[in-house]
C-alpha cells in the first residue's frame, strides 16, 4: 500500500461511498436517487478550474476556483484526488472528507476510475461501487438517444468506457444498470448494509 503523509489510513467514523461509471451508464441518476433515499449522506462537491455551464451554481454543482489557486493547493497536498481533464483541473478536498468522516458522517463521492485509485491510497476502507451498462451496444444507444454529442464524441466516450470497464475489478461492488429501479434498489441495499454496521 502506498505511504501517505496522513494518518487517515485507519477507518474513520463515517463511510466513504465512491460511485463510478462510464458516461451514459446512469451514475448521475443513481446518485440523485440515493441521496433522496438517504438525505443525511453528504454529497462531496468537487472543485474545478473551468467556468460554470448553464445553470451551474458555485458550491452546489462545483466549487469554481482559479487555476493558480488550484495549483497552490496541489503543492500543499490539499487534494485527496485530482485530475487534469481537457486542460481543466478537478479535485476533491481532503479536508472536506476528513472533517465529515471524523464527525461520523457518510459521504458520497462521484468520481472516475483514476480518482478512485487516488482515493484508495488515502482511504482504503472506502466502499467502492462501479456501475456498468448492460453492454457497450446499450451504452451506445443511450449516448445516441441523448442527441447532445457528435459522432466523434460518442466514439471517444465509448473508447473511454471500455478502458474504465476493464478496471472494474478494483471496486468492491459492481451494479449492472439494465433496469433503473432495480439498480437503485441494489445500490441502496449496498449502502444500507454498510451504514447498519456502524
Amino acid at each position: 500500500m502506498p505511504q501517505t503523509k496522513k494518518s487517515n489510513l485507519k477507518k474513520l467514523n463515517g463511510n466513504l461511498f465512491i460511485l463510478s461509471a462510464p458516461s451514459g451508464a446512469g451514475k448521475t441518476t443513481l446518485c440523485k436517487a440515493l441521496l433522496e433515499r438517504f438525505p443525511n449522506i453528504v454529497y462531496s462537491v468537487s472543485y474545478t478550474t473551468r467556468q460554470p455551464r448553464g445553470t451551474e451554481k458555485n458550491g452546489t454543482d462545483y466549487f469554481f476556483i482559479e487555476k493558480e489557486a488550484f495549483e497552490k493547493k496541489l503543492k500543499q497536498d490539499y487534494w485527496a484526488e485530482w485530475a487534469n481533464v481537457h486542460g481543466h483541473f478537478y479535485g476533491t478536498s481532503r479536508e472536506f472528507l476528513d472533517d465529515y468522516l471524523a464527525g461520523g458522517r457518510d459521504i458520497l463521492l462521484d468520481i472516475d476510475v483514476q480518482g478512485t485509485r487516488q482515493i484508495l491510497d488515502h482511504y482504503p476502507h472506502s466502499v467502492t461501487i462501479f456501475v456498468m451498462p448492460p453492454s457497450l451496444e446499450a451504452l451506445r444507444s443511450r449516448l445516441e438517444s441523448r442527441a447532445t454529442d457528435t459522432v466523434e464524441v460518442i466514439e471517444r466516450r465509448l473508447s473511454d468506457a471500455r478502458k474504465e470497464i476493464e478496471q472494474h475489478h478494483i471496486y468492491r461492488h459492481v451494479i449492472i444498470n439494465e433496469k433503473l429501479e432495480e439498480a437503485i434498489d441494489l445500490l441502496s441495499g449496498i449502502v444500507a448494509a454498510y451504514r447498519s454496521e456502524m
